[in-house]
């Protein structure tokens, strides 16, 4: 299973420096907001210097992160995050031990054969803490390496892989990750993503996945005023053990200059 994937994975980066399509821009597809995330996991997207991000996620258990993200030139970004589950309810709140912390640099802009290329780290996990495991129950990137390349077609379509290292590791799982990612507007303010984390970092040991990878879709409204809302449904291969539906989330982000 793991080497049909890790094949998969390498057609697609193939894929990725060979398509014969017009590129458009510098890893964004609407405005001057460049997407900085697929679903989970980041893109080569970037802030705009002097400009800054707010975004928000509601996930399960009453679970709500906050991110804070500036940018500070145009070829870096620098964020913070902070959260906890349980925030909405009557139960007693669960924080993240920890503040989360992300910076990006952007090592390459898009050109018409090749892709937008960023070098970050993010230490912020997603959808709650496990204090069993010190890890959350989608690790974070951690080192990651991300390109992502643009195309004119019947509006934009955007695909994105990256490689990562997450330094949650007290799970036994230590390896190198891979992940996929592609974006495909639908007229001038929607949007559909599909994510694939292929999580090879999660899948031996005590991991909480079972082998098959993260498959996650969204859809992305863009309002006015640098407001956007993502309802996103995760987990759609059931990979996390104990889970036998898929994993609902919604994702808010405003962003603006200063």
């Amino acid at each position: 299973m793991r080497k049909y994937r890790l094949k998969g994975a390498c057609l697609l980066i193939l894929v990725f420096f060979a398509s014969p399509l017009q590129a458009q821009g510098s890893a964004g597809t609407k405005g001057d907001a460049e997407p900085r995330f697929i679903v989970d996991m980041p893109t080569a997207g970037m802030l705009a210097k002097g400009s800054f991000a707010v975004d928000v996620e509601f996930y399960q258990e009453g679970g709500v992160l906050g991110t804070l993200s500036a940018g500070i030139f145009d070829r870096l970004t620098f964020g913070v995050s902070y959260g906890g589950s349980r925030l909405l309810g009557s139960q007693k709140a669960i924080m993240n031990p920890v503040p989360g912390a992300t910076i990006k640099v952007r090592l390459l802009e898009e050109s018409v054969s090749l892709p937008a290329l960023a070098l970050g780290f993010d230490s912020q996990g997603k959808d709650g803490y496990v204090r069993e495991l010190d890890r959350y129950a989608v690790k974070s990137p951690g080192l990651y390496a991300v390109a992502s390349k643009n195309y004119l077609l019947a509006g934009y379509f955007s695909i994105h892989g990256g490689v990562n290292y997450s330094f949650e590791r007290l799970d036994g799982d230590k390896s190198f990750n891979i992940y996929l990612g592609a974006e495909k507007t639908i007229g001038p303010f929607l949007s559909l993503l599909a994510e694939y984390n292929l999580a090879l970092n999660d899948n031996s040991g005590e991991a909480i996945g079972k082998g098959r990878g993260y498959l996650n879709m969204a859809l992305k409204w863009a309002f006015t005023g640098g407001l956007t809302l993502g309802v996103n449904v995760k987990d759609i291969l059931r990979n996390a053990r104990g889970v036998s539906l898929v994993n609902r989330t919604a994702r808010l982000e405003i962003v603006s200059r200063l």
